[in-house]
């Protein structure tokens, strides 16, 4: 449901836009408000897992999670959707980590927790794939405003069985980089905003330099506050090895891709190709499809060819795929091209 969130909305930015009189940079952020604070406080969520207890914590963060979700169904303005969004994001931050945890703790190393892991990793792709599909259903059949409302009876239903399934964890004695997380968070919304602004504006636009330079800013501060606290949100260490700095740079290429790629496409097929909402959430089915059986695959190749071979032979269809889809026109049609009805 966390990782659906991300992606459930794509669909139904026309109809928001059309509800709530959104300008294309509101859409953008209707995305953006979410997986800021979400990207932003994911290790602080992490770590006040292990200080507060992970069934707490998890609990609280699906708690606040389902209300924001009702608040963005409830919401009459711009400005009351794209704030439930960034309370969505910081309760998505506070439960994720949790569930992660739980999972590597429950199961030994080998085997059995590569399993683990990958049905993790085929239900999170799963809800970010089906996110379009669904979105798409529930904007054709209801209205947008369910795309939130469909996660406050499961959220409410999770929180209530929480207390029966999930065990308490050990506490852990360590504080919290609330700085570290707050400066990362801080700076990152700048630069995003910097981008955003510039696209509407110009790079010579005083708002775009000066949200340029506060970011900027912002995260060198977060640099030195992490080279500085005693127990830092994201040790920087960790980008000593080279492996792990190019699997980073990866995943960022690759998830920043994908999620440009959502926004613009749904918009795409509604706006240029006339589908209707449903029609654009079933578009994106072979790719969905694809997706779900790669993830379950994927454990199964690791052990057998190891995590380097398989992240190069992942990514080159990536780009692949989005070398292709940068030559969509407004003359481009669907396949098969009797369905697009253009």
């Amino acid at each position: 449901m966390i990782v659906l969130d991300m992606t459930v909305v794509n669909v139904a930015l026309p109809s928001m836009a059309a509800g709530l009189h959104l300008s294309p940079t509101g859409l953008s952020w209707v995305l953006n408000a979410y997986t800021l604070t979400f990207g932003g406080l994911l290790l602080l969520g992490g770590r006040a897992g292990d200080v507060l207890g992970r069934r707490n914590v998890f609990m609280a963060g699906l708690a606040l999670f389902t209300l924001a979700s009702l608040a963005g169904g409830l919401a009459t303005s711009p400005a009351m959707l794209l704030a439930a969004r960034a309370v969505q994001g910081v309760g998505g931050a506070i439960a994720s980590p949790a569930v992660l945890a739980t999972i590597v703790s429950s199961f030994p190393e080998g085997r059995e927790r590569i399993r683990a892991l990958g049905a993790f990793t085929a239900v999170a792709m799963g809800g970010a794939s089906l996110g379009l599909v669904l979105g798409g259903m529930i904007t054709q059949w209801a209205s947008w405003r369910w795309v939130f409302f469909v996660n406050v009876p499961v959220g409410a239903a999770v929180i209530a069985l929480a207390p029966r399934l999930l065990a308490r964890s050990r506490r852990v004695a360590a504080k919290l980089d609330i700085a570290g997380a707050l400066t990362s968070t801080a700076g990152m919304s700048a630069v995003v905003y910097a981008f955003i602004n510039a696209a509407s504006n110009g790079w010579a636009n005083r708002v775009t330099i000066g949200t340029f330079v506060a970011g900027a800013a912002l995260l060198a501060l977060f640099g030195v506050i992490e080279t500085r606290a005693e127990e830092p949100i994201t040790p920087l260490w960790l980008l000593r090895d080279r492996s792990r700095v190019a699997s980073y740079l990866a995943r960022l290429l690759l998830v920043g891709g994908m999620f440009g790629m959502f926004f613009f496409l749904t918009q795409f097929v509604q706006d240029v190709l006339k589908f209707s909402p449903l029609e654009a959430g079933l578009s994106f089915v072979p790719m969905t499809g694809v997706l779900l059986a790669t993830s379950r695959l994927a454990p199964r190749l690791v052990p057998r060819f190891g995590g380097k071979p398989l992240l190069v032979a992942g990514l080159l269809p990536v780009v692949a795929g989005m070398a292709w889809l940068s030559q969509v026109t407004p003359g481009t049609r669907y396949f098969p091209a009797s369905w697009s009805r253009c």
